[in-house]
């Protein structure tokens, strides 16, 4: 038979316990999640930089290049999303494939992709922004207020 946990004063019922928990607990490997995070972020940083290369052979300043590399890396994010593929890289990956801007749009499209049996405009439209639409709130109100502040201070010019 097994132990009986009600054996015992309250601290080593207390530590019975403890001594389980630590046993069944499962190890986490912190510098191997952490090596897989920067390489994967690496990847994908190396990606946006090539992109944003191609933009600039194209003619497109620096500053300019900024914005359609953006746009290629969130259209690439959703893709691989609707593929499938960006689970994958998350999970291997960990931060460093949900900090980048295609794991932005990996949150966005992944709840439209969960509910997209209920139609377009109840399913895929209605969750499209359930993590996108605060994100988006709270940063152009927070735009705002920084505007307001240094339009006060007199910092615009």
């Amino acid at each position: 038979m097994g132990t009986n946990w009600k054996d015992g004063s309250r601290k080593q019922r207390v530590q019975r316990f403890h001594d389980y928990a630590n046993q069944t607990r499962p190890r986490i490997k912190v510098l191997t999640n952490v090596g897989w995070a920067f390489l994967i972020g690496g990847i994908i940083s190396l990606f946006g930089q090539a992109v944003m290369w191609i933009f600039q052979q194209s003619g497109f300043s620096t500053k300019s290049a900024a914005t359609p590399t953006a746009i290629v890396l969130v259209g690439m994010g959703a893709l691989f999303t609707g593929l499938g593929w960006y689970d994958r890289i998350v999970k291997r990956g960990g931060m460093g494939g949900s900090l980048p801007i295609t794991g932005f749009a990996n949150a966005m499209v992944a709840p439209a992709m969960e509910y997209r049996s209920e139609g377009l405009v109840l399913g895929i439209g209605a969750k499209l922004f359930t993590v996108a639409g605060p994100v988006l709130v709270y940063g152009m109100a927070m735009a705002f207020v920084v505007g307001a502040v240094r339009y006060a201070f007199g910092i615009i010019r």
